[in-house]
């Protein structure tokens, strides 16, 4: 009787046995389908290509800033507010013979520079008071600029001592850059997709969908030194297209 209760124990750990490593088998099977599984998508998810999109144009300037920095010197303070003022009137009689609008001509106060205030003896200049003042033309006239110019020397003439430097330089800008960034941007975009088409058929992919898109900042440059009416125009786009078979 002892034995037959032995033996039916034993049989009940082997049939335990048995199911249990069955279900480890199938855990196993299944566990090694999902690492399968998890595996391919992560190659998948790694299958990208980064790319770059380029725009340009070149676009004409339809803003001038033309500064007029001229200097005068007297010893006296009444002698220097007329000399500012006939500086000031010549160089409007000038712009406007040229046809540029009067409200589109502003002059800054004078910087008035006592120059017996630090200096004596044989040092001090002949005139004891300078002044600099600016008139600065603001105008959307940039051909008519451009051709006068030239004719600046009519003002040397007339006294108009003119001080040109880098700190007044004339200016051309483009101030229609809203007006055309939806198009530079699509042809940014577009020009990223070519490159990525080629990627893709060089590795025998083809193009997914965007995971990542940024977009450079728009850079307006001079063409060259000699002509900054002309503007560059350019923008650069970075995207991250997926990659299928």
């Amino acid at each position: 009787m002892a034995i037959m209760i032995r033996n039916s124990r034993n049989a009940v750990v082997l049939a335990s046995a048995i199911v249990l490593g069955g279900l480890l088998a199938v855990g196993l099977v299944g566990g090694g389908s999902y690492i399968k599984q998890a595996a391919e998508v992560w190659q998948q998810s790694s299958r990208n290509v980064t790319v770059r999109g380029l725009a340009e144009r070149e676009v004409a300037a339809d803003l001038v800033l033309w500064p007029f920095n001229y200097s005068v010197s007297a010893n006296s303070l009444s002698d220097l507010e007329e000399q500012l003022s006939n500086n000031d009137q010549a160089i409007r009689r000038f712009l406007e013979a040229q046809g540029f609008a009067s409200e589109h001509i502003t002059t800054t106060p004078p910087r008035i520079t006592d120059q017996f205030s630090n200096l004596y003896g044989g040092q001090r200049p002949d005139e004891r008071y300078r002044a600099e003042a600016t008139l600065l033309l603001r105008s959307p006239d940039v051909e008519g600029v451009m051709q006068a110019i030239p004719s600046t020397t009519s003002l040397v003439r007339q006294g108009v001592l003119l001080s040109p430097s880098y700190e007044y330089q004339t200016e051309f800008l483009f101030t229609g850059l809203d007006a055309i960034k939806p198009e530079m941007i699509a042809e940014a975009t577009a020009d990223a997709r070519n490159a990525a088409q080629q990627f893709a058929e060089d590795s025998g992919s083809q193009v997914g969908q965007i995971h990542q898109a940024t977009q450079g900042y728009f850079s307006i440059e001079d063409l060259d030194s000699y002509t900054p009416n002309i503007k560059r125009v350019r923008v650069v786009t970075t995207i991250d297209y997926a990659l299928k078979d």
